[in-house]
């Protein structure tokens, strides 16, 4: 998951050990590639999850809750934590009052600033507050057609959420979706269908549902189909497949700056040898594959998009990998400053900032339903007299997407370590940067 300070919290894991953290820090130049490793910490004792839900939120602290595995173990375990930055401290949370499990839940931030989470094997699903580190959950969600499991959640401009259903009373084939409406707390079912089954008949497994740029969300299937959603029209249409076996069963996608999006398939669900495409929203690219493509399932791969407009990819190996787009960040879809203070004092806290888009026109990394690593928050990104990049921490930004002309404010706290005098500043969302002004440190 990418933070707000611009670093990258990863956990790395055995089966005999509680979950450890790290976060890749970029070096004085921004860069990732040559960036270090430190330690972020350890879960409590007992907990180590694969397969959970995530969420970074607008205090800039890290939730994570559930897991599929525990320790290995099959358990859809109902633990959780709260990763502090700060104290770069990870302390317990509970679950919500009467859930038996989690497991591989999904989840999303709302505009409300809230964290709305599943639980994957009921209709049950609850939302988030927390009041000096412990949680309190309250129920949400009325009218879920059928269980949360293997869903996915996507957020559309105005922040109603779109899933497609994986196991109504049809079956896992009957191409229904759903809408969630945060004012209401209710799940709503439009007219039509997804046109093509996106759900693997054999597992109920689906891909990411991904929006893009151009107002469309492209629906990766879990079988070899793939769909598009219009979210002006809600209506749905046949995409083109990526060819032969290949499908997206539980698989990571990133949106680009560019407004490409880049798909990680493979020939079936737990099928070694995945492949690479970009979606320019006409046609699938073959693009370059990472060097495990070939002894790997597209569900073991993980992505971030980065401050730099890279994408960090993982596989559940020791390796680690960085793609490099190309092209222009797509008109229309970076933010824009309106207003800074021209002097900031270095080490100062909560300095405000405002502007338009700083969450992005997309969630930017995308995935089934068992892994969220949105990037749909601004970072405020400082190169110093000294031509040092720094990342401020950011936070109590207002969750959302394509937020459009709309003015909003979020916070952000200067390092102690940055170097004094003039300076240039930027807003980062997905990658993609504002235009810089100019500053000055004191």
């Amino acid at each position: 998951m990418l933070l707000t300070d611009g670093s990258v919290l990863v956990m790395a894991s055995t089966c005999n050990a509680t979950g450890n953290w790290y976060r890749l820090v970029p070096d004085k130049t921004g860069s990732y590639l040559n960036g270090t490793w430190a330690g972020a910490g350890f879960l409590q004792g007992g907990y180590n999850p694969l397969y959970f839900a995530s969420q970074v939120l607008p205090n800039a602290q890290v939730v994570i809750m559930g897991g599929e595995y525990n320790g290995c173990s099959s358990v859809w375990t109902t633990q959780g934590a709260l990763y502090g930055p700060r104290i770069n401290k990870w302390t317990p949370l509970t679950a919500p009052a009467g859930w038996s499990t989690v497991g591989d839940a999904q989840s999303t931030v709302l505009p409300s600033g809230k964290m709305m989470l599943a639980n994957c094997c009921t209709a049950q699903e609850a939302l988030l507050t927390l009041t000096g580190g412990v949680a309190s959950w309250a129920p949400t969600g009325a009218g879920k057609a059928d269980f949360n499991d293997e869903e996915g959640w996507t957020m559309l401009p105005g922040g109603k959420i779109l899933t497609v259903n994986a196991y109504t009373s049809g079956g896992c084939c009957a191409k229904g979706f759903q809408i969630y409406n945060p004012s209401t707390g209710t799940w709503t079912t439009p007219a039509g269908n997804t046109v093509v089954n996106l759900v693997d008949p054999a597992t109920s497994e689906i891909g990411p549902l991904s929006l893009l740029p151009n107002g469309t969300v492209f629906a990766a299937g879990g079988t070899t189909n793939n769909a598009i959603y219009n979210v002006s029209t809600g209506k749905w249409a046949k995409a083109p497949s990526f060819g032969g076996k290949l499908d997206m069963a539980d698989a990571p996608a990133a949106v680009l700056p560019n407004g490409n999006l880049l798909l990680d398939s493979s020939p079936g669900f737990n099928v070694n040898g995945s492949v690479f495409f970009e979606w320019d929203g006409t046609a699938l690219h073959r693009t370059t594959n990472p060097p495990n493509a070939s002894i790997d399932p597209s569900f073991v791969g993980e992505m971030v998009v980065l401050p730099t407009g890279q994408i960090l990819f993982t596989d559940q190996s020791a390796s680690v990998e960085i793609y490099t787009p190309v092209g222009s960040p797509c008109a229309g879809c970076g933010p824009t400053i309106s207003s800074v203070a021209a002097t900031l004092t270095h080490g100062s806290l909560n300095n405000g900032i405002h502007g338009t888009q700083f969450t992005g026109v997309t969630q930017g990394v995308y995935y089934g339903d068992d892994s969220q690593s949105f990037s749909n928050f601004p970072l405020v990104r400082i190169t110093d007299s000294a031509k040092h990049v720094f990342y401020c921490r950011t936070h109590n930004w207002v969750p959302g997407v394509a937020t459009g002309t709309t003015v909003v404010a979020a916070q952000f706290d200067v390092p102690s370590t940055i170097a004094l005098g003039a300076a240039t500043l930027q807003v980062v969302v997905n990658g993609i940067p504002s235009t810089a002004v100019k500053v000055t440190i004191n």
